[in-house]
C-alpha cells in the first residue's frame, strides 16, 4: 500500500519551468490584451503575441498534454494535468498557450471519438494545432441548463437535419469555425434518450447570432463572447450527427466530466494568486502603527484562506487520482467531480473577497486583478450545470452508501447500543 504527495523529480522540474514561464511570459498578456475573446479568437491581435509562446511550449513537448499520443498530445494523467493547470490558471491566456483551453479541448475529444474522417481533417487537426476556435452550444434561454426544458429541435429531411430553435450563452460562437449543438431529435422520448449533438459549420444559412453577452460590465454591451443564437430551418448534412441519434448526453459526457475537473484545477491557480496578493499586501501595508500582518483579523483571513485552499486543492487532486485509477467516469468519480464543482465558487468567493477586503479601495478598483477575478466567480456557479444540481448529485451518491434504520429507534440509539455493549463487556464491571 503506497501513499505519496510527491511528483516524479523530472516532472517537478517541468512544473518549475511552467511556473516561471507562466509568470514571466504569459501573465503579462492579461495586461495588454483585455478584450473578452482575446485568448480564443484567431483574429485577435493576441493570437500573434501567443504564437511564439505556443512554439516554445510545443518544442518543450507540453502542448495539449490532456490528449492521447495519437492526437498529438502527451497522454498525461489527470493528476499531472491538475498540477499543470493549477499553474496555468493564474492567467486566462495560460490554457490557450498550452493548447488545453475550453471549450476547444473537450470539443476535440468529441470529434476524435465520434467525428467522420472528413470532419477530423477539416476541423479536428486545426483545432488540435490551435489554429481555429470551436463552440459547444447546449444551454437555452428559457431553460438554462435544464435539458428537460429544451425546445431546440432537429428533424430529418432526406439526407439533411433541419434545426429550429434558440440557444443561449454559446461561448465563442462568433469566432468559431463550427458549433456542437445539443438538439432534441426524439421529442416523444425522455430527454436523455431523445437528444443528439449535431455539428453546425459557421455561416450555415438559417443560423443567426442575435447578440453576444459578456461576463461582467467591463466591456461594451454586445461585445462579449457568449452568443444568443437562433436557428430557423437551418440545414446540415446527415453525417453531421455525432454519435448515434438520441445519444447526445453520452457524447457530451466525453467532454463535460473532464471539463469540470479542469475548471477546478485552474481555479486552484486563481486561489493561489489571490493568496499571493493577500500576503504581500499584509506585509506591505502599515496602519495604526503596525503592519496589517500583525493584526489578528488579518491573520484570521490568511489562515482561513490557506486552510480552504489546501483542502480544496487536495480534493481536486484526489478526484484527478480517481479518474486516473478507474479510467472512466464511474459513479465514484462523478460524485467527486460534482463535489469539487460545487465547492469551486464558494472557496473562490471566500478567498478572493478576503484579498479584496485587505486591499481596501485598491481591491475594488481596476488597479489590481481582484475585481476581474471576482466577476468570474458567479459564472463558475452556473457553467457546466448550476451548483445546486451538483450538490443534489453528491447527496444522492452519498446516500446510496447508507440504509434506513430497520427498527423504531436508530442504529445509534444510545440505550439500545448500551444494552448490547453491556452484554459484551458488562461482566468486567462485576469483577
Amino acid at each position: 500500500m503506497a501513499w505519496s504527495f510527491e511528483s516524479d523529480p523530472e516532472f517537478e522540474k517541468t512544473l518549475e519551468w511552467i511556473d516561471e514561464f507562466t509568470r514571466e511570459e504569459i501573465e503579462p498578456l492579461d495586461l495588454v490584451f483585455r478584450g473578452p475573446g482575446d485568448p480564443w479568437d484567431p483574429n485577435s491581435p493576441a493570437f500573434k503575441a501567443m504564437a511564439p509562446l505556443k512554439k516554445i511550449v510545443k518544442e518543450k513537448g507540453l502542448w495539449a498534454c490532456h490528449l492521447e499520443h495519437e492526437l498529438g498530445g502527451q497522454g498525461y494523467g489527470q493528476v499531472n494535468l491538475g498540477l499543470m493547470n493549477e499553474i496555468l490558471g493564474r492567467s486566462r491566456f495560460g490554457p490557450s498557450v498550452f493548447g488545453c483551453q475550453a471549450p476547444d479541448s473537450g470539443n476535440a475529444e468529441i470529434l476524435a471519438k465520434f467525428g467522420t474522417d472528413d470532419q477530423k481533417a477539416r476541423f479536428l487537426q486545426p483545432l488540435l494545432d490551435g489554429e481555429i476556435a470551436s463552440c459547444y452550444s447546449m444551454t437555452e434561454p428559457q431553460a438554462g441548463s435544464d435539458p428537460g426544458e429544451f425546445t431546440c429541435v432537429a428533424h430529418r429531411d432526406g439526407d439533411e437535419w433541419v434545426i429550429n430553435g434558440e440557444k443561449w450563452f454559446a461561448s465563442h460562437a462568433r469566432f468559431s469555425e463550427f458549433l456542437l449543438v445539443m438538439v432534441v431529435t426524439g421529442p416523444d422520448k425522455p430527454i436523455h434518450e431523445g437528444a443528439s449533438i449535431i455539428l453546425v459549420e459557421k455561416d450555415t444559412p438559417g443560423m443567426e447570432i442575435l447578440r453576444n453577452s459578456a461576463v461582467g460590465p467591463y466591456v461594451e454591451q454586445g461585445d462579449g463572447v457568449h452568443g444568443y443564437i437562433r436557428f430557423t430551418d437551418c440545414r446540415v448534412p446527415i453525417d453531421n450527427l455525432l454519435g448515434d441519434e438520441g445519444q447526445g448526453f453520452v457524447v457530451a459526457q466525453t467532454r463535460l466530466g473532464g471539463g469540470r475537473v479542469h475548471h477546478a484545477m485552474r481555479s486552484v491557480g486563481k486561489l493561489k494568486k489571490a493568496m499571493d496578493m493577500m500576503c504581500e499586501r499584509a506585509l506591505s501595508r502599515t496602519t495604526k502603527g503596525e503592519l496589517l500582518s500583525a493584526k489578528q483579523f488579518t491573520q484570521d483571513k490568511i489562515s482561513d484562506s490557506y486552510i480552504m485552499i489546501q483542502q480544496y486543492r487536495l480534493h481536486v487532486l484526489y478526484t484527478a487520482w480517481l479518474i486516473d485509477k478507474h479510467k472512466e467516469y464511474n459513479r465514484e468519480v462523478r460524485k467527486e467531480i460534482a463535489a469539487i464543482k460545487a465547492a469551486t465558487p464558494k472557496v473562490l468567493q471566500e478567498v478572493v473577497y478576503r484579498a479584496m477586503h485587505l486591499h481596501g479601495s485598491w481591491g475594488v478598483s481596476d488597479e489590481t486583478p481582484l475585481m476581474y477575478m471576482w466577476a468570474d466567480i458567479p459564472e463558475l456557479g452556473v457553467v457546466d450545470g448550476p451548483t445546486e444540481v451538483h450538490k443534489v448529485t453528491v447527496a444522492r451518491s452519498v446516500l446510496r452508501d447508507y440504509e434506513p434504520s430497520p427498527d423504531l429507534f436508530p442504529t445509534y440509539h444510545t440505550h439500545t447500543q448500551r444494552e448490547k455493549a453491556m452484554a459484551k463487556y458488562g461482566h468486567f464491571l462485576e469483577s
